[in-house]
């Protein structure tokens, strides 16, 4: 018998539709806050929505204790583009909740980005004050991107941050993402794909996988131990079903006994065993002393359980051979945001030139005019400085490195291995321009999207990560790794 509510009937189990899954809906349009479109609208009626304007994205400062940023997610927003699109159903919306009038209906029903987007390439380091991301249009057109944009880029380089500091401690040693069940379900996709972009060798997510071409890892949990009877049944049906070369999880009861019924399982060509609990420096040194004493000398130690940058690195000595990294990857270790702000900084006058703007609030300045970047070399192939190139637009517009810039004064970086970025006749520039083209009259560039683009990201890190100055990596607090100078045209 149902229960039914005094005084009336039972309301209906269908009476309310679910919201529907993001897969249902393809537009991103609405991933955007409101008063994007109320600006939109405001411009539309005072006939300036369709000034051309240029918007930067930057930050003004690294989280504390860090170094260096990485740029992560610029593949994503391109991605995002062919999507951002005003359908029957966000208008329907807007309509009824009455956000903008009809006029503004009426722009959003055929907006299509048909701008230019240039920034630094996915990967690269950035700085305080670095122009990671320029979007030049309309404002009517590149207004109503600038949430997206942010919370895409703001969450990707937060992980991909965090990831190049751990991938940095690991040194040559792999590490793994396995932090989906620690975030939001579409954040944790994002994560997957941030986290290679840092330098991760691959991910337990499987969408992640799928949509960028992500290689998977996982095996078993203790849950599937737990399963059987007894250990040794639980080591053997695995086995049997992935193979000897699989990983084991030998902490679910006692280690050491785990390790010897890993081994009679697998035998001493056994892929790996997994340690997810106590004290796991002490543990690796007593399971590889084992292993080897059982014979299985090839078998690797992979360790999990709360591992972070600073717990990598305390590793470093021990006999650990690949790193699981979850909560602390997918949370930014500490800086789960990077402070980005995406800023006009010209627009057109009713003459039609470009002129600087800047906002003056007390500790949130910025400034304004277009920016060139660059990044200078000393005579061993390592940063020194990132250059930001400042002064009146068409100048900016035509700098290149090779007008050269009078060097500021910054120490030259000394020892280390030197990245292999060279000229064409061999000799390693003094100065590299750091904004590529990303969306040209509206047409996205596929070298940084799909899978294609997560790995040109990957790659990408590597080398620019590669020069920094020694010292640049290290995990204590300390100043951003090179110092920022402006290079003003006169």
């Amino acid at each position: 018998m149902t229960d039914e509510p005094r005084g009336g009937a039972a309301p209906s189990l269908h009476a309310v539709p679910a919201a529907p899954l993001p897969s249902v809906r393809p537009s991103v349009a609405l991933l955007t806050d409101r008063y994007e479109l109320t600006m939109l609208q405001a411009a539309l009626a005072d006939g300036t929505a369709h000034r051309h304007c240029v918007f930067e994205v930057f930050t003004r400062r690294l989280p504390a204790g860090r170094r260096y940023g990485v740029l992560a997610g610029t593949g994503r927003i391109l991605e995002a583009l062919a999507h951002f699109r005003f359908g029957d159903a966000e208008l329907a919306y807007l309509e009824r909740a009455g956000v903008v009038d009809d006029r503004t209906l009426d722009f959003l029903r055929g907006y299509r980005f048909t701008g230019t987007i240039q920034g630094y390439a996915e990967g690269e380091i950035f700085f305080p004050g670095s122009p990671v991301l320029q979007v030049e249009g309309t404002f009517a057109e590149a207004v109503l991107l600038e949430t997206l944009i942010l919370s895409i880029l703001n969450y990707d380089s937060a992980i991909a941050s965090a990831a190049s500091r751990m991938t940095s401690a690991a040194v040559d040693r792999p590490v793994l993402e396995m932090g989906s069940r620690r975030a939001h379900e579409q954040a944790a996709v994002a994560a997957a794909r941030a986290a290679v972009v840092g330098g991760f060798t691959g991910t337990s997510n499987l969408e992640a996988g799928m949509r960028y071409g992500l290689d998977t890892i996982g095996t078993a949990a203790h849950a599937f131990t737990l399963l059987h009877d007894d250990e040794r049944s639980a080591f053997d049906s695995q086995i049997a079903s992935l193979g000897s070369g699989t990983t084991l999880l030998v902490d679910t009861y006692d280690v050491r006994r785990g390790v010897e019924n890993a081994i009679a399982a697998g035998g001493t060509s056994l892929g790996a065993v997994r340690l997810d609990s106590g004290d796991l420096g002490v543990l690796a040194v007593e399971v590889r002393r084992q292993l080897d004493d059982l014979g299985a000398t090839g078998t690797k130690i992979v360790v999990t359980s709360d591992l972070d940058e600073h717990a990598i690195a305390g590793l470093a000595a021990m006999p650990v051979d690949v790193y699981g990294v979850g909560t602390s990857l997918v949370t930014g270790s500490g800086a789960p945001t990077c402070g980005m702000v995406y800023k006009l900084v010209a627009r057109a006058d009713p003459s039609g030139v470009l002129q600087p703007v800047a906002k003056a609030s007390t500790h949130k300045s910025s400034q304004g005019g277009r920016k060139g970047a660059a990044r200078r070399y000393g005579p061993d192939g390592r940063a020194v400085e990132e250059v930001l190139v400042t002064g009146p637009d068409d100048l900016v517009v035509a700098w290149s490195p090779e007008d050269g810039g009078a060097p500021t004064g910054a120490d030259e970086a000394t020892g280390g291995e030197a990245s292999d970025r060279e000229s064409a006749d061999g000799e390693r520039p003094d100065l590299r321009s750091l904004l590529v083209p990303l969306v040209v009259d509206g047409a996205v560039d596929s070298r940084w999207v799909g899978a294609y683009g997560v790995q040109n990201a990957a790659r990408h890190h590597l080398q620019a990560r590669a020069e920094l100055p020694r010292g640049g990596r290290r995990l204590s607090a300390g100043d951003p790794a090179i110092p920022t100078v402006d290079l003003v045209l006169r």
